[in-house]
C-alpha cells in the first residue's frame, strides 16, 4: 500500500532546489516522495512440511507441573508431536494457543508390563545410575531405551516405558514460530537447529 498526501513547504532560494529525494515543483517549492508503508510480513499457517515451535506445559489433569520447555517439530504426520496436539494446530499461526486434555491413549499410551525387566548388576555397564538410561532390543527386536529404575542388591531393574505412560495428561501449548520445513528436514522426517533434533 502507499501512502497519498503532498506536503508543500517553501525553501529560502533556488540553491536548495534539487536535493536527492526530493522533485521541484516550480522554483523555491519541493514535494516529499511517496514512500511505502512498510508492508506486513505475511503470516504463514501450520500445514504439512511446516516447521512448528511451541512453547509447552504438561501437568496432570489436576494440575500438578509434569515437564514444560520449547519443541520445534514437523507438521503433518510425522509423529513429532501428539496427534490430538497436531490436529489442534492444523491451520493455526504464530500467537495460537490452545489447551488440551489428554486421554491414556492420546498421550504415551498405556504401560506395557513387557517392558519391565530385571537384570543381574553383573551385566550392568559401570557409571550408569538410577535415572541413567541404556539401549538393548525391546519385544518387537527393535531398539528400545530402557529407563534405570532401581539397583536393589545384585539386581537391576529396567523399564521400557514412558515415565508418563499410564496416564492423563493437560497440555497447554503457544506457536512461537511457523516456517517452511527444508527438504533436509522432510527427508529426515524432523525439524533440525534450535529445540529440534540434534544429529
Amino acid at each position: 500500500a502507499w501512502r497519498h498526501g503532498r506536503a508543500f513547504c517553501p525553501l529560502p532560494g533556488p540553491e536548495h532546489q534539487g536535493i536527492p529525494g526530493r522533485r521541484s515543483v516550480t522554483p523555491g517549492w519541493w514535494t516529499i516522495p511517496h514512500f511505502p508503508l512498510l508492508a506486513k510480513k505475511r503470516r504463514m499457517n501450520i500445514t504439512k512440511d511446516t516447521a512448528v515451535t511451541i512453547t509447552y506445559k504438561v501437568t496432570t489433569p489436576q494440575g500438578k507441573p509434569l515437564d514444560a520447555g520449547n519443541l520445534a517439530y514437523l507438521h503433518g504426520g510425522y509423529e513429532n508431536i501428539f496427534p490430538k496436539v497436531e490436529a489442534a494446530l492444523e491451520g493455526q499461526a504464530v500467537g495460537f494457543g490452545t489447551a488440551l486434555d489428554l486421554a491414556v491413549e492420546d498421550a504415551f499410551g498405556e504401560r506395557d508390563e513387557g517392558l519391565v525387566r530385571t537384570i543381574p548388576k553383573s551385566e550392568f555397564p559401570p557409571g550408569v545410575k538410577v535415572g541413567g538410561q541404556l539401549q538393548s532390543v525391546g519385544n518387537d527386536g527393535q531398539p528400545q531405551v530402557f529407563n534405570v529404575v532401581k539397583i536393589k542388591g545384585p539386581e537391576v531393574h529396567l523399564d521400557g516405558n514412558h515415565p508418563l505412560a499410564g496416564q492423563a495428561l493437560k497440555f497447554s501449548c503457544k506457536v512461537t514460530e511457523v516456517r517452511a520445513a527444508s527438504p533436509e528436514e522432510i527427508a529426515h522426517r524432523h525439524v533440525h537447529g534450535a529445540h529440534g533434533h540434534h544429529h
